[in-house]
């Protein structure tokens, strides 16, 4: 029986361990952390993650968790409309879930045959020719086939296998929330919950997670919201930071005030926004008769503009778990890398794009931005969102 040893049990990390148990593999996961947990939080899946999920056999339990995500348009502060809202091909709509209820159904996919070891901070990484793959903790060193670097942004096995990569800061952090469907606010019909509002350095998403216990929404339900804003996160407590957001985003067009005023401070999570600038030369470092590759966000950690993170990291996992089946150990490393890299890269050069458009401020900047986004943001929309329907698995 052949034998991994997934680094990080993050979402790409739960992905790929279940799939490669389900195709007959020895699988190790090792965590950091003292338990596997998510954020409170919500994640949206576009269709290529949408699809990724069904290639790795769980797109029934999705359909039972996620919520669709119709185009709701982006509007100026002062109400104005930058982007008028658009009908969306089923084929293309996006999909938002929880990210607890995601986490529920990736553990489930993990079966019996996971070996999860958590409190484990992996030091080192051995991917020599000749020698078999191999991680460290410091005390203990585990040896297997193939090790998955699936360890996030900070990867340490990133760090000794690709130094060229490092992470910095985008310039910017991010707040999100999912207010409880029994606190979400009651909001009339016209007041949309979906949508956009994008003003000077400052944005603000919003998605409805559903009713709890309704056919095709998330069993949680709520209001999922995320806010952003140019500058470092904020050091402060949580009740500050929510103070601040409500004075940062005062007199926007509804619902930003309704959905701020229902948030409580312990729904609150802050993030800075970080990348990998520049991207590995590499995701596939053959040792032995096997090797090591990096996987999700441990190999193209990218803002969130266009909501590709977490598709990526499903790509890589649908993918990598095909070519296994499909080709010795070696050979599937290999086209992993050549399948993964120009893909990352295009998506990534998008998100960078969207990015400089996000960050426009000063009054000729915010001009020129909404002269031109009326044209420029549904070319780079529909350009990602065609980007992510072309992709398909390895045949």
């Amino acid at each position: 029986m052949r034998s991994a040893v997934v680094v990080g049990a993050g979402i790409g990390g739960l992905a790929v361990a279940g799939a490669l148990a389900r195709s007959g593999w020895r699988v190790t996961l090792l965590e950091r952390a003292d338990r596997v947990r998510p954020e409170p939080t919500a994640v949206v899946l576009w269709p290529n993650g949408v699809r990724a999920l069904r290639v790795l056999g769980l797109g029934a339990g999705l359909e039972a968790i996620a919520t669709p995500l119709p185009d709701g348009g982006v509007r100026r502060p002062d109400g104005h409309w930058l982007v008028q809202p658009r009908p969306t091909p089923p084929d293309r709509m996006p999909v938002v879930v929880h990210r607890e209820d995601l986490h529920d159904a990736l553990i489930a996919g993990l079966g019996d045959e996971v070996e999860l070891r958590t409190g484990v901070t992996v030091r080192t990484v051995r991917a020599q020719p000749g020698e078999r793959p191999a991680v460290g903790d410091g005390r203990h060193t585990i040896e297997a086939d193939l090790v998955v670097a699936g360890d996030g942004t900070d990867s340490e096995l990133r760090r000794q296998l690709a130094p060229e990569s490092g992470v910095v800061s985008s310039g910017c952090a991010a707040w999100r929330a999912v207010i409880p469907w029994y606190r979400a606010p009651k909001l009339p019909a016209d007041r949309p919950v979906g949508g956009e509002v994008l003003g000077a350095g400052y944005r603000f998403v919003s998605a409805s997670l559903g009713e709890r216990g309704s056919s095709g929404a998330s069993s949680r339900g709520g209001i999922y919201w995320v806010a952003t804003a140019a500058g470092a996160p904020r050091p402060e407590p949580p009740e500050t930071q929510l103070a601040l957001l409500r004075r940062w985003y005062a007199g926007w067009p509804a619902p930003v005030a309704d959905l701020l005023d229902a948030t409580d401070p312990a729904d609150l999570v802050q993030q800075e926004i970080r990348e990998l600038r520049p991207l590995p030369r590499s995701y596939a470092f053959p040792a032995g008769p096997g090797g090591v590759v990096l996987l999700g966000d441990a190999a193209h950690a990218m803002p969130p503009h266009l909501g590709q993170g977490a598709c990526l990291a499903f790509e890589d996992a649908a993918t990598l778990a095909s070519l296994l089946r499909e080709s010795r150990l070696p050979d599937a490393l290999v086209a992993y890398d050549r399948a993964r890299r120009p893909r990352a890269a295009t998506v990534v050069r998008q998100t960078r794009r969207m990015s400089a458009v996000l960050k426009a401020r000063g009054p000729l900047a915010l001009r020129a931005r909404d002269a031109a986004l009326g044209t420029l943001s549904p070319r780079l929309l529909s350009t990602a969102a065609a980007t992510a329907a072309q992709w398909r698995p390895p045949a």
